[in-house]
Order: C-alpha cells, then structure tokens, then sequence
C-alpha cells in the first residue's frame, strides 16, 4: 500500500495544485468508504460474475509451447472479458464510485480505445454522461473501438496537439476535468496519475492476479515459475502482479515496448530508458528531455504509447521484485501472428508484447517450467491495421 500521501517509496504522490489536492482526498475518502461497504462489493462482484463473466480462464497453449520447445505457456485470457479486455475491471469501479459521489459527467483518455470502450459500456450501465479524448493518430488506427464508445453514446473528444497520442490525450482530458472538478470525475485509465488513482485502479485490477494464482495452483498444483505482462501505464500487470509479490520463487517480468528500437529513439520503454521525474501529477520513471519535459514516444500499440508509468512498478524495479524488458514492433507483430495462427487467438497488440517475451524465454526453459502470460485484451481493434501493414 502506498504511505498516507500516496508514495509507493518515492514515486506516486499529488504533484498537483493545492486546490486540486482536496478534490482527490475527496475522491480518496469516498473510495475508501464505499469499497469496504458490502452493498458495493456484492454490486461489483456480481457484475463481474453476470455482467463482464468472471473468472476469466486460464488456458495450455499446448500447440504454442510444442512449436516453441522447451517451458509451457499458459494464458491469463483477459481477452475474454466483456468489451475485450482488462480494462472493464476498473471502469465499473471507477463508475460506480461516480455514481456514488453524485458526479455528472466522466471524463477520461484512452490510447488504443479499450479504456474508452470499457468506461462509455460502464457510465451506460450506471446512467453517467461520459466523454472520451482520444489522439487522432489512434482514432485512425483503432477505428473499431471509435465507433463502439459513439454506438455506446459517449461523446469523442479528437485530439490534434502534440503525437496525437495517448500523452496529448492525458492533457487534453485534463484540462477538461479541471474546469469543473467538483462535479465531473476523471476516470483515469491506468496505474497513473495522483494519489488515489495508482492504488484505486490497482485495486480494481488485482482481481486478475487473485483468479490466477488460485487457478493455477488448482490446475497445475503448483505456482508459475515466471508471470509476465505487457506494460504501458501499467494496470494489467500490476492487476497480475499483486498477488504473487510474496512468492519469491515466481520470477516477475513487465514487458515495455521497444518499439523500432531502444537506440532509434521511437520507443516508449520508461523503465529500460527512463529517469525519475514528475508527470501527471505524480513521481515515477518518465521519458524526459534536458528540461523536464516528457519526449515523444512511440509504440506500434497505441495503448503502450505513454512516457511515464505506475508508481508501484517504479518501486518494484528499484526492489529488484520485478524485472522490466523490451520487445520490439517486429517481435510484436510475430507473436500477434504466430498466436493467431497456431492458437486461433488473435491477441492485442499491447498484450502481443508479453507473449512474444514468453516465445523468446519459453525455449531456454526446461519443459519443467511454467510461464503463465496475462493475455489483457483481444486484437479485434488491431486486425484492420496488421492486415493492411502486412498486406494480407
């Protein structure tokens, strides 16, 4: 848990004004009283039970690890979830915390669109307005995802500053919510941002680690010799991670993309390429230039795009409880096909990360071992764009 000011260590934090300051204690009591009533925990998880259709399972990718050689590979399918992916575990907290706090509007950014998608199926649940900003080069790419959040009814708020990406959709979102923080609430869609939003989101997702752990033991008898994810912001590792931190014998791996290449500069690998700083409103490892100002970073998936990352991760790294690598858009794009091939899942492209660690990894393991991939979102919203980057 991060201390009373939200530093995990010394990242998190409220890196932000004053004023802004109380309307995120105020968010953080109201979070902390609602999530331990049972009427909001018998509401999320039913949800989750009838509505999103946890548990999620776990699957042998048994013709993957025969092609492979070497250690098994097992699948966390958080592609399965309703709206595809890991992000619905957070945004219906995240819209019933509005919900309770009498807000009238969410606002929120996405990258790829599957925090969009899942937060506009969410404030359609519970009845909130809901606006999306969104970076015109992913609105281009994840065109799929663009036209689920308008049929859903949220409104798209196109962003032309800056990459056109995830970071300039942060600002963007931002400094919407800023203009009426007392009524609106941002639903911030990762592991970022000020206290309490690393350790609310966190806590949303860490339903991922607590199925898993049970799941496999139940299945396999045993605990994965090695847990990986794809990391971006990152909630869907640090939703797997949580549960396995005092199992010392589990090796720990969040996977950041490398994009063309770690020397090229087009990459958006905070933990391999990063230094401490303040982004968004908290501490954390961030790509920056002489002046304090994020870079431009590049990912083929948009939704990995972002020059920071969760506070906790940051804290993990220093601890040496978790270890943090990069594969490339080339890696990336043989394990998306290799995957839908060999397996018939086709898989994200943020998610496509970890498995390609897990298909570099898998061979030099004895046959022995486990590595268990959180598979955090399906690749419906990328299928036009590697078809056509293919020609296929």
């Amino acid at each position: 848990m991060p201390d009373e000011k939200g530093y995990f260590g010394e990242y998190g934090g409220q890196v932000i004004p004053p004023d802004l300051v109380a309307i995120m204690n105020d968010i953080n009591r109201a979070y902390q009283e609602i999530s331990k009533t049972p009427s909001f925990k018998d509401e999320l998880n039913d949800l989750y039970t009838h509505y999103v259709g946890r548990p999620s399972p776990i699957f042998y990718a048994k013709r993957l690890t025969e092609k492979l050689g070497g250690a098994k590979i097992f699948l966390k399918r958080e592609d399965l979830n309703h709206t595809g992916a890991h992000k619905i575990n957070h945004c219906l907290g995240e819209a019933l915390l509005a919900r309770h706090m009498g807000k009238t509007k969410v606002i929120a950014e996405t990258g790829a669109g599957q925090h969009g998608v899942a937060l506009a199926t969410a404030c359609a649940l519970v009845g909130i307005d809901c606006e999306i900003h969104m970076g015109e080069v992913d609105i281009e790419k994840e065109r799929p995802n663009v036209t689920k959040m308008k049929i859903l009814g949220c409104t798209l708020v196109p962003v032309s500053r800056g990459t056109r990406t995830l970071k300039d959709a942060v600002d963007s979102a931002f400094e919407e919510y800023l203009k009426d923080p007392v009524n609106f609430i941002y639903a911030i869609g990762s592991v970022v941002g000020p206290h309490p939003f690393p350790m609310m989101v966190r806590d949303f997702q860490s339903i991922i680690g607590k199925e898993a752990r049970a799941q496999f033991l139940e299945e396999q008898g045993r605990l994965p010799d090695v847990i990986t994810a794809c990391v971006g912001g990152g909630s869907n590792a640090i939703g797997l991670f949580t549960a396995f931190l005092d199992d010392e014998l589990v090796d720990i791996v969040g996977v950041e993309p490398a994009g063309r290449g770690l020397e090229t500069g087009e990459h958006a690998a905070t933990m391999s390429k990063g230094v401490k700083g303040a982004l968004h409103g908290f501490e954390c490892y961030n790509l920056q230039d002489q002046s304090g100002e994020p870079l431009p970073v590049y990912s083929i998936a948009s939704g990995l795009d972002y020059p920071g990352v969760g506070p906790q991760h940051c804290l993990l790294k220093d601890l040496g409880r978790a270890k943090y690598v990069a594969i490339d858009d080339e890696e990336c794009i043989d394990a998306f096909m290799t995957l839908s091939r060999v397996e018939g899942i086709i898989p994200a492209l943020e998610s496509a990360h970890a498995v390609a660690y897990a298909m570099k990894i898998a061979k030099k393991m004895s046959s022995n071992e486990t590595i268990l991939v959180n598979l955090s979102g399906r690749g419906d919203k990328d299928a036009d764009f590697i078809a056509d980057k293919l020609g296929l």
